[in-house]
């Protein structure tokens, strides 16, 4: 990781953060010849060890089998100091907290974590840090060699006897594993988990060659469980009625043209967003070059219709992308490098709009998903910062307040997005602009009717219906880090317990 900046971070010029002059060509030689083992042979054969830093990828999210299953064969055999990359911790992943209270697992990389782990962690309960990166800096590490892994345990719905694996085939199909490249990539050794052996695949995700050892399970997920409750299009009137206003501010832009490049988070009010701006398209027969991001049904119907030429899928989030990304040409698979890697020639820095949600934003734009008002973790950046940051116009939407909770606050809990890189901030209450995106101000001001508000009337309106927050008192006891897209630490996450 790079400088720690902690809340002097607030003060850093990001000048240039949506510039990245240090495209890289990551190259592989790597030829194995692939074999089966069991676990007992297994960690003879690798010879495994105290210290170890295995890593496991999320494409299965709350379903996945095969997280639970190695780390419960390490935890009986009596291993410690194990540092987990697993590029996301879901809630199913609760046996891992016995295991962090006992020493056997004391480090974490991740993007994302949610539930009992993330509670634990939030406690102070592993020995010793947390990272919590974003998908772009997890493959960047990786590849750079910064994040070096020992074992990468990779579950695989299919894999060919040349070692080939695809995400998109057999009972546990969960579509793309973009995540899990870098990994099979970088590792000194990678072992496939699989339900599910092939002679052929038909749309894999990487080549043979990676993989090294192979073990064969009953099962190796459920792949409802990738389903997520958020990815669905809401109903609320004023989520809908905020997502109007997005759309019409993205085509009084002038974006809402041919060959728009788009991505929405999966929550409900930036999907309802993608509706509205998808009526726009369809009303202009516009067509847009890509869609991009984990993707939906949602974006697998916009697709069919011919609004799209094609989707760029790092991960699906439902059983109709599921379907779709192992059918359909065009829908595409990549790598969380192709995704969102800084370094590398990648889709985010392409995109043309993003829209995301936000738990909190505060007066300077800067954004927070990855911890609740409380202190806990409840999530990460996933590809939030990624986004936000490559994207020409990026824009957050939330309701000014939940539950009596202002989403916008004078200051975040936790930096997860740096306030450069957000360009707007939409509410039912009224829309803002970064005055640093004087560009926009501007083009608003002299060309649109759209009435502008800052964020300090936005704060101070919904400081008027939920009264101002008590502070908490703050720990000393740092338990995790936020950790941007080029490896810079932007802030820290403290224990809740002191």
């Amino acid at each position: 990781m790079k400088n720690t900046l902690g809340r002097q971070g607030l003060d850093r010029p990001y000048e240039g953060l949506r510039v990245h002059e240090n495209k890289r060509e990551y190259k592989f030689n790597k030829s194995v010849q692939m074999q089966e083992l069991n676990f007992d042979s297994l960690f003879k054969k690798v010879n495994f060890h105290d210290g170890m830093t295995i890593s496991f990828h999320h494409h299965l999210r709350n379903g996945d089998y095969v997280l639970n299953i190695v780390m419960e064969q390490i935890h009986k055999r009596g291993y410690k100091d194990i540092c987990l990359a697993a590029s996301s911790i879901f809630a199913c992943h609760k046996n891992l907290v016995p295991m962090i209270e006992d020493g056997t697992v004391t480090k974490i990389y991740t993007s994302y974590m949610s539930g009992p782990v993330a509670d634990a962690v939030s406690q102070g309960k592993l020995k010793d840090m947390a990272y919590i990166t974003t998908h772009g800096e997890r493959p960047r590490s990786i590849l750079e060699g910064e994040l070096k892994i020992d074992i990468a345990f990779v579950g695989v719905p299919a894999l060919g006897k040349d070692g080939s694996i695809s995400g998109s085939q057999g009972p546990s199909s969960c579509g793309s594993l973009g995540y899990a490249i870098a990994d099979c990539q970088c590792a000194n050794t990678v072992v496939a988990i699989t339900d599910n052996l092939c002679e052929k695949i038909n749309k894999p995700d990487l080549k043979g060659g990676f993989v090294d050892y192979f073990i064969k399970l009953d099962r190796i997920g459920d792949p409802n469980g990738i389903v997520s409750g958020t990815t669905k299009i809401t109903k609320d009137p004023i989520g809908l009625s905020i997502a109007r206003k997005t759309a019409d501010l993205i085509d009084k832009l002038g974006f809402i043209k041919n060959g728009l490049s788009f991505q929405t988070g999966a929550g409900g009010v930036s999907l309802a967003v993608g509706e509205e701006v998808f009526k726009i398209m369809k009303e202009k027969n516009i067509k847009g070059s890509f869609g991009c991001g984990g993707i939906t049904g949602f974006f697998v119907d916009m697709l069919d219709k011919g609004i799209f030429e094609k989707l760029e899928d790092v991960q699906c989030f439902d059983n109709k992308a599921v379907k779709s990304i192992e059918n359909n040409p065009y829908h595409e698979k990549i790598s969380a490098s192709k995704y969102a890697n800084p370094n590398d020639k990648c889709i985010v820095d392409e995109l043309d709009v993003v829209v995301l949600g936000a738990s909190e934003i505060d007066k300077n734009f800067n954004v927070n998903v990855t911890t609740g008002t409380d202190g806990y973790i409840l999530g990460g950046s996933g590809g939030h910062a990624d986004a936000a940051t490559g994207a020409k116009l990026s824009i957050i939407t939330t309701k000014l307040f939940n539950a009596r909770i202002s989403s916008i606050v004078d200051q975040v809990k936790t930096i997860t997005t740096p306030g450069d890189a957000i360009d707007a901030v939409v509410t039912e209450y009224g829309i803002a602009i970064n005055p640093k995106r004087k560009d926009l101000i501007k083009y608003i001001e002299e060309n649109t009717k759209i009435k502008l508000v800052t964020m300090d009337y936005l704060y101070k309106k919904a400081i008027s219906y939920t009264g101002k927050p008590k502070v908490r008192k703050k720990s000393d006891l740092i338990v995790a880090y936020s950790v941007y897209r080029d490896g810079t630490i932007l802030d820290a996450i403290y224990n809740v317990n002191e």
